[in-house]
Order: structure tokens, then C-alpha cells, then sequence
């Protein structure tokens, strides 16, 4: 059975993490394949959004701590540390995320905890079933929040929720993280698949490349100055004037019709 589970179907990479017995806690083996499918996604042009969500009753907890406690004495293969995990599993995940060139939608299904949460946070538009939950859990065990945890949430909600959420690891629900403004959207349990794979391929059907510099500036916003983000944007909008897909939607406005979007 693999840990991550890929479609394509009408211009949506659909990836499930996919092991629910272990609430979909992240392993080696599935931080790598992840990496592997999102470098698909980037390079593929039918691909025109992505969808990550869970199998069962998760999104992701996070990391799976039994293979920070291998058997003793550990073996070779065995031994992984902490260093590795974060430099060879989540924070190349987290950067194909935020550099891939396409939307990336989280469809948090259940519980975020962990690296799972920060993963969820770093996408371009995340969504949450009603019953599904965010937790910091990094305090419980003596670590700090990783995966780009600490840059991502207090710009999402601020400072001091964020500084107090990752000290206490208190359990955040998803309609007090839509209030905070961590999730865009929260959808009832029963029609969450529906209207979040609704859309995700909403996203797909628009100007791919004007919303990959969309996401591209929003990146560097994090960093620049007020002057040097207005000449980003200046740069980044010349780019997608030059696109079909400008052209498209310029011709459909004088029309009155609908304009339709090739990615291009």
C-alpha cells in the first residue's frame, strides 16, 4: 500500500496521504514519495492545481515517533536524527509547496498536529472539515514548532496566538482556526470533500501562470521592502500581460462572455 496515494484528473494533482492507521504521521518513506509527487505536479503542464488532503480520520499528525525510537541497538538503516528529518523530509516538502508554480489547496479532513499543521498552513488556500482540528503539538514532546511553523503562523494569526499556541499546544478547532484566519474556509463534514475538490478545480480552470506570480510575489512580501515589492510587482505584472491567458480574458471581458483558461 503506498503512503501517498496520486490522480490527475481534470487538471487536479489529487494527493492523499495515505496511512490512516497511523493518522497519517509522516515516515521516511512517504516524505520522500511526497516530494517526488509534488516535483511531478510542478513539471507537468496538465497539471493546474493541487489538492492535498488525508485518508481516514486525518490530515497528517505529524511525525510518526517511532522512527525516532528505532529498536536497540539500532542498525544503519535504522538510525535517522532529527537533522535529517527536517532537512531531508519536511523542509524540502514545505519549499516545493511554496515554489511550486501552481495553487495548492489543503483539504484538512481532521486533525493537523505537528508538521502536519505547518504543512496544511503553508499551502496557498487551506480548508477545513468541521470536525478537523490544528495542534502545535511540538511543546508536548520538548521541541519547537518546524516546518516553517514559526514564520508561517504569526503572520497568519499573529504574534501572540501564535507564540501562545506553540507553547501550550492547545488544540485549535476549525472553525476558531477560520476565525483566526489559519484556514480560508471551514465546509460541514458531510459536503467537505465536494465543495473543497469544487474549489480546487475552480483553481485549475483559472490563469495558471498569473496565479503562480500571484504566488511568487506574495513569497518575496514576506522580506521586501514597501519599494522593492512594488517593483516586483511591477516586473511580475509586464510577465502576465504577455500571457494567453491575459489575452483570453481581455477579449472575453469586451465580449461578455466567459473566458477560457488555458495555463498559458
Amino acid at each position: 500500500m503506498t503512503p501517498v496515494q496520486f490522480e490527475i484528473k481534470d487538471a487536479v494533482a489529487t494527493i492523499h496521504l495515505n496511512r490512516p492507521e497511523k493518522f497519517n504521521s509522516f515516515n521516511r518513506e512517504m516524505a520522500l514519495l511526497l516530494q517526488n509527487r509534488l516535483d511531478e505536479c510542478a513539471s507537468l503542464h496538465e497539471v493546474r492545481c493541487v489538492y492535498i488532503t488525508g485518508n481516514g480520520k486525518a490530515f497528517s499528525a505529524g511525525q510518526d515517533i517511532s522512527e525516532l525510537a528505532p529498536s536497540q541497538p539500532p542498525s544503519k538503516e535504522e538510525e535517522i536524527t532529527i537533522a535529517q528529518i527536517l532537512s531531508e523530509h519536511y523542509n524540502p516538502i514545505v519549499k516545493r509547496i511554496r515554489n511550486l508554480p501552481k495553487p495548492v489547496v489543503a483539504a484538512v479532513n481532521g486533525v493537523a498536529a505537528g508538521a502536519g499543521a505547518n504543512i496544511a498552513l503553508c499551502c496557498d488556500v487551506v480548508v477545513a472539515a468541521e470536525s478537523a482540528s490544528f495542534i502545535q503539538a511540538f511543546s508536548k514532546i520538548g521541541l519547537i514548532p518546524d516546518s516553517g511553523g514559526t514564520f508561517t503562523l504569526p503572520r497568519l494569526i499573529g504574534w501572540q496566538k501564535a507564540s501562545a499556541l506553540m507553547m501550550t499546544g492547545d488544540k485549535v478547532s476549525a472553525n476558531e482556526a477560520e476565525r483566526l484566519g489559519m484556514v480560508y474556509k471551514v465546509f460541514p463534514d458531510v459536503t467537505f470533500e465536494e465543495e473543497s475538490k469544487k474549489l480546487a478545480h475552480t483553481l485549475a480552470q483559472m490563469p495558471t501562470k498569473g496565479l503562480a506570480f500571484s504566488k511568487h510575489a506574495l513569497n518575496h512580501s514576506f522580506t521586501n521592502s514597501w519599494e522593492e515589492q512594488l517593483l516586483l510587482e511591477d516586473e511580475f505584472q509586464q510577465k502576465a500581460a504577455q500571457t494567453d491567458d491575459y489575452a483570453e480574458g481581455i477579449n472575453a471581458f469586451l465580449q461578455k462572455r466567459m473566458p477560457v483558461f488555458k495555463g498559458k
